[in-house]
């Protein structure tokens, strides 16, 4: 009997253990599909410039056309609905959030290079032209209950333009 017990405990042991293991892979994974999905994102949204202020020879992105562009692109590339909630068929279980979303160019009475810092998203980068910056969040995967709470996976993006010195 002492043996069967603790048998049983082994198997519990490596159950839990196998359990958490598929919970980091997936972490590791959806974090990797927000990436990428978040620089081609940011990418995307940086393409929507003002034509006007262009002809004239100042790149300014279209805000609401660039978060518009932004969003969409959110959706197609993670299969997320209007209100950034998974399709059926989604890696995804929960909301996807946009947290952070900055359009940093000439209408804003900057001068480049800029160092961009956000504290709050951990974010330091010199910026070498307009720029549109991003933070997506999603909640961590859970396959294990756990006393403790795991943090949300947020995810920041950059794309900027450079200019030719």
């Amino acid at each position: 009997m002492d043996y069967i017990i603790k048998l049983a405990f082994v198997l519990l042991i490596f159950v839990y253990s196998w359990f958490f293991q598929i919970q980091n892979q997936e972490w590791d994974t959806l974090r990797s599909m927000l990436k990428d999905a978040n620089n081609i994102a940011v990418h995307d949204a940086a393409q929507e410039l003002n034509e006007v202020a262009r002809a004239q020879g100042r790149l300014i992105i279209d805000p609401e056309l660039a978060y518009a562009t932004f969003q969409r692109s959110l959706q197609n590339n993670l299969g997320l609905d209007d209100n950034l909630s998974p399709k059926a068929g989604s890696r995804f279980r929960t909301q996807l959030k946009i947290i952070k979303f900055a359009i940093v160019d000439e209408s804003s009475g900057v001068t480049f290079p800029l160092l961009y810092e956000d504290s709050n998203y951990g974010i330091t980068k010199y910026i070498q032209g307009p720029s549109v910056i991003a933070v997506i969040q999603t909640e961590h995967p859970v396959l294990i209950s756990r006393a403790k709470t795991q943090e949300a996976i947020m995810v920041p993006a950059i794309q900027e333009y450079r200019f030719n010195e």
